[in-house]
């Protein structure tokens, strides 16, 4: 049954009655717009919500960054370590849950799951480790006839060289027909897999088509890379971790790309490198190109494209546009014509750094938005430098030192990377309403320190195995002193002898946890060598066995470093976090506001800063904008069309991932997975849904 929401300013949707009411995709539906018709709880009686159930996992492993769907009264999501549930949507009561033998998943990490029918046929299909898996969605169990009784690898499209190479799948994958369109997540570093875009049979698991990020010989783009780059060991990436949106009448998938690998350096992949970080449009069926936009040329800034873009409806000239819209880590939203990716609005290609370390060879251009305008500052001067940080003066000091423009390339020296690695715009991803054409996006303004260090006698035969290893697969991000950076989210490795055993480690080399992806490709040997190294118990001398492969890339990165004052908050001036609302009839921003808050600096009187923050938000037909993801433990609910706070909740700990609103048996409800455990919160295992006071069937 079909029937028209009409829309005010004359653009027209059809949905069916039945996903009306319901959550049944990631992110709220193909278009990944966050977006709910639902009104029972609207801006007048939003201050009325109170906790309807709360289910706990049971499971706190790892971070939990599940978007819930709810099809047919069952909420599907999934654990900590990637255990699927099935929930009665009203009531919160467990209805099954499969714990995966195969995979166990303490390591890892699941953005949700998806839900896919036909007939009777009724699958929940989720990933683990480096495998999509099929279950029954009435009972919870495999579905044998699927793959290999049940599960297919992830790798099978990407050559012989990704056999022995790290690849997972956190974001759920994209559906159209019998099809299943598969995001990828990869190492970043070098001897990444190559990130190909891969389509698998829903009913059979049998992989129908394969489209190469990285082009061979008389592919599109193979011009762009260094001659037989498509073969180097060293090079990989170009791979969509972020997930896709779907344009199922047009069979057009939209995939957007993130950075070839390594991420830091390109002297041994000169070019602009198609397909890394761009937004490509392929036919649905086959894999073909239909277009593609590349976001920044030559990346060595790590500048994935963090969310899936929005497919939208925009009026401009009294002309009814049908469009996408990326939003990126630099903070800038493009918006193309979905059909052509003729842009929307101009887009310039400015002149940028091009002094990069010796053997880089960069783009000396980068392609900018003239609107919208960016939702998220991306230049820093000296005015910038907070004037209330206790150490103020050694923080400017500091700062001249760097090189701080936008493109501003890699250096020793060290290169201000702002908005940081983590954006800007994350992977929470933009809501878009349909009533009014605006689009919300939740932004960090963290900067970090880029900077590259020269490999000098690393990795050579005057340093063991463990020590070899350990410079070329952990040192970028805990340091040489195995100090990490814990205001960064990489914990110290000094004395873990004393906190894990060396099963736990040996898991953890192999499968990765959280961001952290895995080394498979290690030996035993080396394996062996590096967890010795870390307990503090190997041999001085040059172990024998299989030498740790050397990298011919001259340079290392000194690690994810914030840009912090001494008291460990952000050294530049707030705001530190913002939501912004801008309209994309006419690019021009409506309003903007800080997100979160620091309450012991609110309480000394400074105003509210903003804080990182991670997870999106939904825009509700009720006049809601609803929103956990900052570290304050707070839910809050903002005037979508003012961005006045209309309510606010403290929850048990932060809930950092996408939340979801639905109906059930007449009454509307929300629902936030609360998991902390990132940022220092406190951990969490439970998913939360609210309801209005007093609400009955």
């Amino acid at each position: 049954m079909k029937k028209l929401l009409l829309i005010p300013f004359a653009v027209t949707m059809i949905i069916s009655c039945q996903s009306h009411h319901e959550w049944r995709e990631y992110l709220g539906g193909p278009e990944r717009n966050h977006y709910s018709a639902l009104d029972q709880i609207n801006a007048s009686n939003v201050h009325q919500l109170e906790k309807a159930w709360e289910y706990h996992t049971n499971d706190t492993s790892a971070q939990n960054q599940c978007n819930p769907i709810i099809v047919d009264g069952i909420l599907y999501a999934t654990t900590a370590s990637v255990e699927v549930f099935a929930l009665d949507a009203s009531t919160g009561k467990e209805i099954w849950r499969y714990r995966n033998a195969r995979d166990t998943q303490w390591f890892s990490k699941s953005r949700g799951v998806v839900y896919w029918e036909d007939g009777n046929d009724k699958r929940i299909l989720f990933s683990a480790g480096s495998h999509l898996y099929a279950l029954d969605a009435t009972k919870g169990s495999l579905i044998e006839s699927f793959g290999d009784s049940g599960y297919v690898d992830l790798k099978m499209g990407l050559g012989e060289r990704a056999k022995d190479r790290f690849v997972a799948a956190p974001t759920p994958g994209t559906v159209f027909q019998d099809l299943i369109i598969m995001p990828l997540h990869l190492s970043e570093s070098a001897g990444a897999a190559p990130g190909f875009i891969q389509a698998f049979n829903i009913k059979s698991g049998k992989l129908e088509w394969v489209f190469k990020t990285i082009p061979g010989p008389g592919e599109y783009g193979y011009e762009t890379w260094e001659k037989d780059n498509y073969l180097n060991e060293e090079v990989g990436g170009a791979n969509a971790w972020s997930g896709m949106s779907i344009d199922r009448d047009r069979g057009i998938v939209f995939v957007p790309t993130g950075s070839a690998a390594f991420d830091f350096y390109g002297g041994n992949r000169k070019g602009n490198n198609l397909f890394a970080n761009c937004l490509l449009a392929l036919d649905a069926k086959t894999g073909k190109r239909i277009w593609h936009f590349q976001f920044t040329h030559h990346d060595v800034w790590d500048r994935d494209l963090p969310a899936p873009p929005n497919l939208i409806k925009i009026k401009q000239k009294g002309r009814l546009i049908d469009a996408v819209a990326q939003i990126t880590k630099q903070g800038f939203v493009y918006v193309f014509e979905r059909e052509t990716g003729k842009p929307v609005f101009p887009i310039d290609e400015i002149p940028v750094a091009t002094d990069g370390v010796p053997g880089e060879v960069l783009s000396p251009t980068q392609p900018i938005p003239r609107l919208p305008k960016p939702f998220a500052r991306n230049r820093l001067t000296e005015k910038d430098i907070n004037p209330a940080a206790e150490n103020y003066t050694e923080l400017l000091e500091f700062f001249k030192g760097l090189r701080k423009n936008l493109y501003d390339p890699p250096s020793k020296q060290g290169t201000i990377m702002f908005p940081g690695f983590d954006g800007g715009g994350e992977w929470g991803g933009a809501a878009f309403d349909p009533e009014t054409g605006y689009m919300y996006v939740n932004a960090n303004e963290m900067a970090w320190i880029l900077k590259l260090e020269d490999i000098k006698n690393q990795s050579s035969n005057s340093l063991s195995n463990g020590n070899n290893a350990y410079i070329k697969y952990c040192q970028s991000c805990h340091k040489s002193d195995l100090t990490g950076n814990a205001n960064s989210g990489y914990p110290s490795l000094v004395g873990i002898g004393s906190r894990r055993d060396r099963g736990y480690i040996n898991k953890l080399l192999s499968g990765g946890k959280g961001m952290m992806p895995g080394f498979p490709q290690l030996s035993k040997e080396e394996k062996e060598s590096l967890v010795d190294y870390l307990l503090g118990t190997e041999k001085k001398e040059v172990v024998s066995g299989r030498q740790v492969s050397k990298s011919k890339i001259p340079y290392s990165f000194a690690g994810y470093n914030k840009f912090l004052d001494k008291n460990g908050y952000p050294a530049i001036t707030p705001p530190w976090g913002t939501l912004t609302a801008i309209d994309l009839n006419t690019g021009e921003h409506v309003w903007q506001r800080p997100l979160g808050e620091f309450k012991e600096l609110t309480a000394k009187g400074m105003p509210v800063t903003g804080t990182e923050n991670y997870g999106g938000g939904v825009v509700t037909k009720g006049g809601l904008f609803l929103i956990a993801a900052t570290n304050d433990k707070m839910f809050r609910a903002f005037d979508k069309l003012t961005g006045k706070l209309l309510w606010q909740k403290e929850l048990p700990t932060s809930s950092f991932a996408s939340l979801s609103t639905y109906e059930n048996n007449g009454i509307q409800y929300i629902v936030l997975n609360v998991g902390g455990t990132k940022l220092g919160a406190k951990k969490g295992d439970s998913f939360i849904a609210f309801k209005l006071k007093n609400s009955k069937p």
